[in-house]
This record gives C-alpha cells, sequence and structure tokens, in this order.
C-alpha cells in the first residue's frame, strides 16, 4: 500500500544556509499560524542555546498541510559537529531537500549530509537559497552541485534532481533563476510530485525504528520514529528489540501515543505505517531500538553513527570557590546528568577516569563537546573540563590521528597570512581559487584536527573578522608528528584574595588580564596571558603601602586596560595541558591542575626528567 496522504522529508544543508529560516516560511504558507499572528524568527530553534549562536543543534519534527496531504518536514542541525543528528534521522524520511547558499555553494557539510542521503537512496530536491543576494552567483552554483553529485557517484536518477530557486527569508521559490517568485507553492508542488510517499503493508506486523529520543521529567523516556510497517495503538503490548545487540527482546507497553502537527504534539489513539509518531513507556527504549508486534519480533539494521573524533576529561570541582555559585557539585550528580545525554546524544561516548570524581566525554568535536558544558551549567552544574584531545587509532601498524577538512573564504589582503598559518600547523593545501566577485579567495586545506584547536580565533583575528572558516572530519591519516600550538604562557595568581586597582596595574605590565579590580581570585588561578611563552607568578592583589610621607608620584592617577572576558569555546581553545576550565552557572575561570607553587614546579621537573629519560 502506498500512502499518497503522507510526504516525509528532511531539509540538510551547511550551517547557516537557511533551513531554518525556510522551514519558518513553509509553516506560515501551510496554514499552521494565523494570518495576523505573531511570531518569532527561526521557531524550531527553541533552545535558548541555538537562539543565542543562531545554529540549529537538535534535529526537529514538525509537520504541514497542503491540499490535504500531510508533509511531515525535520529540520537538521547543519554543523559538523553534531552530524550525528543529521545520520539518524535521514532513516525516517523518503527524501530531502538540499539547500545550498547562492553565493557560497556547495560547502563541506554539503557533502557530508548528501552523501548521506544518498547512500540511503533518497530521492533529493535541490533548492538554491538566497538568490536576492546582491553576490548571488547562481549559474556558477548550479554547476557545482552538479559536480558533487558526480563526485558522490549519484545515480542517474539523483543527477536529474529538480532545482527550485528560492528567497527563504522572503518566502518565495521559482522554477527558473530568471524569474522571481510569488510564494513557495512551486516547492510544496514539487515536494508532492518528486518525494515518493510511503510504503509498506498497514496489515502486516508492527515494526517502528526508534531515530531519536526526548526526554519528560512527568513520563521519562519518549521513543520517536517511523512506523515502517502494521499500526501501533496506545495500551499495546510491545517488543524492544535490536538488529546489533543478542540480548532477549523486552516486553513494553505504550502507554501515549503523539503524532506532530505544525509545532505541537498531539495525542492520537493509533497511527499506521509511514507516521511518524512519538510515544513513552518503553522506559530502557534507546536509539536503534525497533519496536515490533509481540508475536513477531523483526529488528531493523540502524544507520551506522560515525566515532568520536576527540575527548574532554569532565571532573568535579575542586577550586577553593568550588559549591558556591553551583546547584549540582557531586560525582554522583555529574555521572547522572552524563550517563542522561547518553539517551538523546548517539555521537557521545562517556566512560570513567582515573578517579571516582571524573570521566571521559568523547564527541564529534569541540563545538559538540562545548555544548554539553554549557547547557550542563545552565542547569546549575558545577565542574571541570581540561583541554580538548583528539583520538588516535592504530591502523595496520600504523599511529593514526584525525583530519579535518577545511575550507576558508577569505579577502584576498589576508590570504598569506591564512595560509602560513595553515601550513604551519602541517596542513595541506588542496586547492585556491577566486570566490565572489575576484576580491575573495577560497582555500582548502587537509589539516590534522589536534592542529585546529584554537585556531578559529587566531583566523577571526587575522581576517579582521571578515573570513570563513569550516570544517569537516575527513578521516584518519598517518600522524604528522609533533607541533607547537600555544605560544603564550599564563599569568597566575600566586595568592587568594580580592584584586585591587593598585595590583591590577601592576600586573598588567606582564601581559592581557582576565580580571578586573574587586574580583575574587585564587592561588593558581589563571589571572591573564602573556606573550613570553611560559607562566609568570603575579599578584594582582597587592595593596599599596601608605606611609605618613608623600611622594611625587602619589596621587597619579591608574589607568587600567579592561580585562579580557573569554567566553567557553575561547577558554577550551585558550587552555594548556595543565590547565582546567572550572565551570559554574555565573563564572568560566581557567586555573592550573595543580594550584599551589611549589607543588606545580616539582610536578613539572618530575615530567621534564621522566621525558629525558625515554
Amino acid at each position: 500500500m502506498v500512502r499518497e496522504d503522507l510526504r516525509n522529508i528532511a531539509i540538510i544543508a551547511h550551517v547557516d544556509h537557511g533551513k531554518t529560516t525556510l522551514v519558518d516560511e513553509m509553516l506560515k504558507q501551510g496554514g499552521v499560524f494565523r494570518e495576523n499572528q505573531v511570531t518569532e524568527d527561526r521557531v524550531m530553534d527553541n533552545n535558548a542555546l541555538e537562539r543565542e549562536r543562531g545554529i540549529t543543534i537538535l534535529a526537529k519534527n514538525t509537520a504541514i498541510h497542503y491540499k490535504d496531504i500531510k508533509i511531515n518536514v525535520i529540520d537538521t542541525p547543519g554543523h559538523a559537529d553534531f552530524g550525528g543528528e543529521v545520520e539518524r534521522i535521514l532513516k525516517m524520511v523518503n527524501g530531502v531537500i538540499l539547500l545550498v547558499d547562492a553565493a557560497e555553494g556547495p560547502m563541506p557539510q554539503t557533502r557530508f549530509v548528501l552523501q548521506r542521503a544518498l547512500e540511503l537512496n533518497h530521492k533529493v530536491i535541490v533548492v538554491i537559497n538566497k538568490i536576492d543576494r546582491a553576490d548571488a552567483r547562481i549559474e556558477e552554483v548550479m554547476d557545482e552541485v552538479l559536480e558533487l553529485l558526480f563526485d558522490l557517484d549519484a545515480s542517474d536518477e539523483q543527477l536529474e534532481s529538480p532545482t527550485l530557486f528560492c528567497s527563504g527569508r522572503a518566502g518565495t521559490a521559482s522554477l527558473s533563476p530568471y524569474e522571481a517568485g510569488k510564494d513557495l507553492q512551486p516547492l510544496f508542488e514539487t515536494i508532492l510530485s518528486h518525494i515518493p510517499a510511503p510504503e509498506g503493508d498497514p496489515e502486516s506486523e508492527l515494526q517502528l525504528l526508534v531515530s531519536s529520543i526526548d526526554y519528560n521529567e512527568y513520563v521519562g523516556r519518549i521513543g520517536i520514529g517511523r512506523i515502517e510497517r502494521g499500526s501501533i495503538k496506545q495500551g499495546q503490548d510491545v517488543l524492544i528489540t535490536n538488529f546489533h545487540s543478542d540480548a532477549t527482546p523486552k516486553k513494553t507497553r505504550i502507554v501515549s501515543l503523539y503524532q506532530i502537527d505544525g509545532l505541537n504534539r498531539v495525542p492520537v489513539q493509533s497511527a499506521k505505517m509511514g507516521d511518524i509518531v512519538c510515544f513513552s513507556g518503553a522506559e530502557d527504549i534507546t536509539i536503534g531500538d525497533t519496536i515490533t508486534s509481540m508475536t513477531c519480533p523483526e529488528p531493523l539494521e540502524f544507520v551506522k553513527v560515525g566515532e568520536p573524533t576527540m575527548e574532554m576529561t569532565f571532573a568535579v570541582n575542586d577550586s577553593p570557590f568550588a559549591g558556591r555559585e553551583g546547584k549540582f557539585v557531586t560525582s554522583r550528580q555529574l555521572r547522572d546528568r552524563l550517563f542522561k545525554e547518553l539517551l538523546k546524544d548517539v555521537s557521545l561516548r562517556v566512560s570513567e577516569g582515573d578517579t571516582t570524581d571524573c570521566f571521559n566525554v568523547a564527541g564529534r568535536g569541540e563545538m559538540h563537546l562545548s555544548i554539553l558544558v554549557e547547557n550542563m551549567r545552565r542547569e546549575g552544574f558545577e565542574l571541570c573540563c581540561s583541554t580538548p584531545r583528539v583520538l588516535y587509532k592504530e591502523i595496520d601498524g600504523v599511529k593514526c590521528e584525525p583530519f579535518e577538512l577545511v575550507t576558508a573564504d577569505v579577502p584576498n589582503d589576508y590570504v598569506g597570512t591564512v595560509v602560513e598559518e595553515l601550513s604551519r600547523r602541517k596542513g595541506d593545501l588542496l586547492e585556491m581559487n577566486p570566490n565572489g566577485n575576484g576580491t575573495r579567495m577560497k582555500i582548502e586545506y587537509s589539516i590534522p584536527a589536534r592542529c585546529l584547536i584554537g585556531y578559529r580565533n587566531v583566523f577571526m583575528s587575522a581576517t579582521r573578522g571578515e573570513g570563513i572558516i569550516n570544517s569537516i572530519f575527513e578521516g584518519y591519516k598517518p600522524y604528522k608528528g609533533d607541533i607547537q600550538i600555544r605560544f603564550t604562557g599564563s599569568l597566575v595568581a600566586s595568592e587568594d584574595g580580592e584584586t585591587t586597582s593598585y595590583g591590577c596595574y601592576n600586573s598588567q605590565e606582564r601581559g592581557n588580564l582576565f580580571v578586573g579590580p574587586g574580583m575574587n581570585v585564587y592561588e593558581g588561578m589563571v589571572v591573564g596571558i602573556n606573550p613570553k611563552g611560559e607562566d609568570i607568578a603575579i599578584n594582582p592583589c597587592k595593596k599599596k603601602q601608605l606611609t605618613a610621607i608623600r611622594s611625587a608620584g602619589a596621587d597619579e592617577k591608574l589607568i587600567l586596560t579592561p580585562p579580557i572576558i573569554m567566553s567557553l569555546e575561547e577558554a577550551i581553545e585558550f587552555i594548556a595541558d595543565d590547565e582546567l576550565i572550572e565551570v559554574t552557572p555565573k563564572s568560566i575561570r581557567i586555573r592550573k591542575r595543580i594550584l599551589n607553587k611549589e607543588l606545580r614546579m616539582k610536578a613539572e621537573s618530575r615530567a621534564k626528567k621522566a621525558a629525558a629519560e625515554k
């Protein structure tokens, strides 16, 4: 049977190519909102972090009705670090809308998501978005998309995918690059004509593949997936099976059942083949499980999700300020929170650390891990984080490391600086082509992932904020040798106390401070950065000695340089191997692992001696 009343589709693209904005307009024109209803931009980005950063972190479902046909639309993340989200939701759909910026063209993540869609033999609708940009180069981008389809061994049918021309912000679509559209009707019509309707046997035994997990404090875990065959009812007894596990199927009951309509989950009594549903009641459900009928436990194979490439250590906060600002501070609370995250994030790995107070957390990149830390601090957690480290592999007896494919769009004036720095970081130049109207250059590099740590801030400074840089995991290649990434040292507080104007004034001669007057610091806390490449102990709490004798400079005005305020990502990129980030709901501090100066010096001496003996 074919469900002609239903279409399941995902929108895939590189970061910032306009997926969420286009979904906004599809919702408005699909009748989800009233004509006079006031709505926010990017309504699908309902997470506070997503709205602040302007990126999509979690894949989200919505549904639009057009000509009595329900179109389930899944908005996916565009950032490479959240590729795990894209990989798993593609199992829920029958086709994809590939969105490409009319000026930037296909980017690294465009290749990644398209490759995953082609591997699943999904139908593709190519949408050239932002055609109203002043620097749009529509015909060139069309050629680049076709080239990309050839490179990815697309089938003849996929090579002939229809192409539309959109302005997501204006809510228009057209079949011709030279004619402006009036609304999104051409896009809706193309979805109905080109994307196949779900096909299966609604009378057969139940099969539902769980592709996503949500969590609710009231009902516990909520499974989300598409019914491949059969039907499901509220209150039905079912089995939880897994294709990749030999465990005995578990019996459970569907307590509540929902379908997506617009932006809401609507309770339903039953659903059938092709529907995307949310259900609760299965406490042990996880991503990749298959819900089957009691009489026919046949699990479905789940898509293999890419392995983590980077790891950080999360530990209990043991600084002198521990417990002052956070609500959750114990190792048990930290452990429970990290393992709870595994229920929703298939790309994450958590393992026990060297002690009972620390855990090794592995993910797909710096942003993937920093988003987790940021969410935890907003929930009231206090913790310490180490510097990121890449995960090595031994392949055919050779030590290998993860490599990233870096694409940089740089103004011509700064190309030399960028090329010089990427080459120094052991990057191999793959391609360099003029971009846009000839004032910018598109550069591609293959570079070890560890050599990119800390580079994004350097890149933005080198290009005066005008450069655009993106990267995606390329694969494992032989280790390229040691390299020194950080050439600066830290200014370390030598005692506990409250900083003073006098202390900060004398300390700022040594480098740039992270603290201003009137702030509490402790011994071993990193309070600044110096250009010498070595750590320097300073005392920003020093007070001026008051005497009865007036000197010539006694009443001089102290001019203080504003302190550097680091974000979490900047702190992660900045810290050295012997430093930690202290994260609390109110503060982000950098500190030494060993706070006492004498103990720290002894540990450094032992480490140097051990290295010399090797």
